[in-house]
């Protein structure tokens, strides 16, 4: 893995729906996620992370420092377990801080999504906790959004005992059109800080950049519909602190209907400017689509 970063940036991510449900509620039978107060489409942050660790496993696969620690079919515990070994400490042995440093630090160097997102690793053998430098907001539609339920018909049945019935009936949630906008940040202190940084590094950033463009290229499903990423803006600043505001960094980026547009059916019916004009000084805008 190449060098920790040095930069801090923030980022937008524009991506839409076609007759998909890109998160389903489960306090709401899996319908899409709404606002009540508003009737705008939202997405949960963790959603967007799960599909980040699963193109990066798809890409990376077991490859060393890039492994993925929550997964399915694999206990968390059970990775403490190797990192207790690892570093020559016995599991299920209360180790005092400088064993759970030393535990911490190789999860960050195995696990890319603890490197990344950070992680709650005390349960188990304690592997301490570790604050990630790349966070994401909430995604939220730019329009109030649509819930519809689909009715559909299938062959055949699930008992036995329903064997003479010709065909069972079910339901499918989705949003007819949707475009959702995400916002997130990468924190260079909190990837170098020398006693709590996690090593996140350069190459985990174009890889981070890289999985935001492809996000849903190998998500695709019945359920999901037609999801694309459409616009990934970045804003690089010179310094490891960084030279302005996120907010007023986010507030550059605006994304409106187009004034002829009464319902959204395309992405092709919204119009994005990114404002170029008086970037604060040491910011770089940097566009990946």
């Amino acid at each position: 893995m190449s060098n920790p970063i040095n930069n801090r940036y923030e980022f937008v991510l524009l991506y839409d729906v076609e007759n998909g449900n890109p998160n389903g509620d489960p306090d709401a039978g899996n319908m899409p996620r709404i606002d009540p107060e508003t009737g705008h489409g939202t997405v949960t942050d963790v959603c967007l992370k799960r599909k980040i660790r699963n193109y990066v496993e798809l890409v990376q696969g077991d490859e060393v420092g890039y492994r993925i620690h929550i997964k399915e079919g694999t206990p968390l515990n059970q990775n403490h377990v190797e990192a207790y070994k690892a570093v020559d400490l016995d599991p299920g042995k209360k180790a005092n801080l400088t064993g759970v440093d030393k535990a911490r630090r190789w999860m960050c160097a195995n696990f890319f999504d603890v490197r990344t997102f950070g992680a709650v690793m005390t349960t188990g053998d304690n592997c301490g906790q570790v604050r990630g430098p790349v966070q994401i907001n909430f995604s939220r539609s730019i329009d109030p959004i649509m819930q519809q339920e689909v009715t559909i018909t299938r062959q055949a049945v699930t008992r036995i005992e329903d064997i003479e019935n010709e065909r069972t009936m079910g339901r499918k949630h989705i949003v007819p059109y949707g475009l959702y906008r995400a916002e997130g940040y990468v924190s260079a202190k909190l990837a170098n800080d020398p006693k709590k940084g996690t090593g996140f590094s350069e190459a985990d950033l174009e890889l981070l950049w890289d999985a935001l463009v492809n996000l849903f290229e190998h998500d695709h499903s019945a359920a999901r519909g037609k999801m694309a990423t459409r616009r990934l803006i970045v804003f690089k600043h010179d310094s490891d602190l960084g030279n302005a505001p996120s907010h007023v960094l986010f507030e550059r980026v605006d994304v409106e209907r187009k004034a002829d547009v009464t319902t959204p059916r395309s992405f092709s019916d919204y119009v994005v400017t990114v404002n170029l004009e008086q970037l604060p000084t040491g910011v770089e805008v940097i566009e990946k689509v």
